[in-house]
């Protein structure tokens, strides 16, 4: 008896048992013929999470391989990451996170009519991931502090997270940060069947007062001074493609989805799903979030000099706005694609305003009245004034690409757009800045008088050396350059600048042809850059179909320029297209 099952497109997705039920001369016997899953299907016209390209059906459902992409708008650095989504086991420890969120629409889980719904199985995923009180995949440290755990940044790929969280009694994996939340959330969507992909953000605002204003708080020395609104440097959230039945869609279209827990001023929480086309429309009313999500790509960046008598002051300063970066994986590529158009209009087009003026209509209730042009000159009081509206330009120019153990070299230019003479003195100074925000040690300052002749433009280089910033840089490999002028001679005037620092590279080196079950050989090396020892050295190997479970090689302390080559084999035990990596860490990262 050949038998055939058509799960119907609104059926509910997990594990089905079949049973066969014989009867014969008075007796009945039941016998298990197998068990089977049923999930979402992005082939099927009728199923809500239907992507009709066949390209990005294979990107963002297929495709175990992906890119997180970091570092800061000006700098954008990568590193690859393997969601593992077809690893054994992966799609039952999926199955096992709806089942521990289950509560979180419903007292009990008696009713499962939610899993045919993609919406309703995304937000328990999303709440999963770093939301739930006791059974979240994964934390993130506080306060920076992960001696009890993982280094965030250490993690390669999602399957090692979920098999731990998985085997440890589903407790909270230590620790992540918001790319690998987005990356294992990524993960288990597509395992689950919903089309999905990791998106980046630069200028990242996190404010609880003001949710259309972020501000960053200088001391006279151009230090940053920790206060309550952080500007991320980039932040991580997912993409899932899906019809909105709860909106009255018909055909699928991107829904954000943050699982990373931001201060909202109600309490930390995650965010979504939220349709991305009602962001760049300012239709918040419409969708779950949508005022926080708006803020995330249309806040206003101000900065303030604190001075001694706790008076501040706006800065002269040219800033970027938050939001003006969004990029993903490009389908089929290794190169990223700019989907900044997808969540905003162009900056400054009728468009563009217009979804603006009606978000903060919805954010602000005492404005639900306001004409436009009462928004716009709100909105204009709260800007810092342009550099040029004081008669001076200035720009931190990059004049290297430092690598971990260089010395960071930068052009400073000023002109002086005014008939005459400008005397000024500048406060410089550098620090340590987290990809969250958080200010760390300033580790140098400087100051400087500089005289302008009428119309005149300077060039003054800036030398910041490695000994100065390597026994504070540590697992953040960001540095803020600041450059204020003495509160003294006048106007308040700032130019900034965040620069990445390059981590040495691993270089991996294929032996010999892969063949399925058969050993292959592959030949690892790093070289220390630094004069000096880098004590603790560790090399993590990871690769879907390649590795069952990561391989930690011990390389012990690396004297200055030496190079460390290891040589590994490993088993492929899966066809298809496979991706070796590797991640270096030590005492300084």
């Amino acid at each position: 008896i050949n038998i055939s099952v058509f799960p119907p497109s609104n059926a509910c997705i997990g594990r089905y048992i079949l049973n066969m039920q014989i009867t014969s001369c008075g007796h009945t016997y039941q016998r298990c013929l197998g068990d089977f899953y049923v999930l979402f299907n992005p082939w099927c016209a009728d199923d809500p999470v239907y992507m009709d390209n066949q390209a990005h059906r294979e990107e963002y459902v297929l495709n175990e391989h992906g890119i997180l992409y970091e570092g800061v708008h000006k700098h954008i650095t990568s590193r690859p990451w393997h969601f593992g989504q077809f690893e054994d086991g992966i799609l039952d420890i999926c199955l096992k996170i709806l089942d521990m969120g289950a509560s979180y629409h419903h007292g009990s889980d008696r009713d499962r009519c939610w899993r045919n719904d993609p919406v309703h199985v995304s937000m328990v995923v999303n709440h999963m991931i770093s939301s739930h009180t006791t059974n979240s995949i994964m934390k993130i440290p506080e306060n920076n502090d992960y001696l009890k755990g993982t280094k965030p940044f250490s993690w390669n790929g999602s399957v090692p997270i979920l098999q731990q969280w998985y085997n440890g009694r589903c407790r909270p994996v230590r620790y992540g940060y918001c790319g690998s939340l987005a990356s294992v959330m990524c993960t288990v969507m597509r395992c689950l069947g919903i089309p999905s992909r990791v998106v980046t953000n630069f200028c990242f605002p996190c404010s609880i007062e003001n949710p259309l204003g972020i501000n960053e708080i200088f001391d006279c020395t151009g230090k940053n001074l920790c206060g309550k609104d952080k500007l991320w440097r980039y932040h991580c959230w997912n993409e899932s493609w899906m019809a909105r039945r709860d909106l009255n869609q018909c055909c699928g279209d991107w829904q954000c989805l943050d699982p990373t827990p931001l201060e909202t001023g109600r309490g930390s929480a995650c965010s979504g799903p939220t349709w991305v086309r009602s962001i760049r429309e300012g239709e918040l009313d419409l969708d779950y979030d949508g005022h926080h999500m708006f803020s995330r790509v249309n806040s206003n960046y101000v900065g303030w000099l604190s001075q001694n008598n706790a008076k501040k002051t706006k800065f002269f300063c040219d800033t970027w706005p938050c939001g003006q970066h969004l990029i993903t994986k490009s389908v089929g590529s290794e190169q990223f694609e700019d989907i900044t158009g997808s969540y905003k209009y162009e900056l400054g087009s009728v468009k563009n305003k217009e979804a603006y003026y009606r978000a903060y209509r919805r954010i602000h209730p005492g404005y639900c009245n306001a004409s436009n042009c009462h928004i716009e000159r709100e909105l204009s009081s709260l800007k810092n004034p342009f550099l040029s509206d004081s008669g001076i330009n200035m720009r931190l120019k990059m004049a290297n690409c430092p690598m971990y153990g260089e010395d960071v070299q930068l052009h400073w230019l000023l002109e002086n757009l005014r008939g005459e003479n400008k005397n000024l003195k500048f406060n410089l100074c550098a620090q340590i800045i987290t990809y969250s925000g958080c200010p760390m040690d300033q580790f140098w300052k400087d100051s400087v008088n500089i005289t302008l002749g009428p119309r005149e433009v300077k060039k003054i280089p800036l030398c910041i050396s490695y000994s100065q910033y390597g026994p504070y840089l540590c697992d953040h490999n960001i540095m803020k350059v600041v450059a204020v002028s003495d509160p003294e001679c006048g106007e308040a005037l700032m130019v900034s600048r965040d620069i990445v620092i390059n981590r040495p590279p691993v270089i991996v080196k294929l032996l010999s042809q892969p063949r399925l079950k058969v050993p292959c050989t592959a030949e690892i090396s790093f070289c220390n850059p630094l004069q000096e020892d880098m004590k603790n050295c560790v090399m993590t190997l990871e690769g879907c179909g390649l590795f069952k479970e990561p391989m930690t090689i011990d390389l012990g302390t690396l004297a200055s320029n030496q190079q460390a080559r290891t040589i590994v084999e490993f088993t492929p035990y899966r066809l298809g297209s496979h991706r070796l990596l590797a991640n270096f860490g030590c005492h300084k990262f």
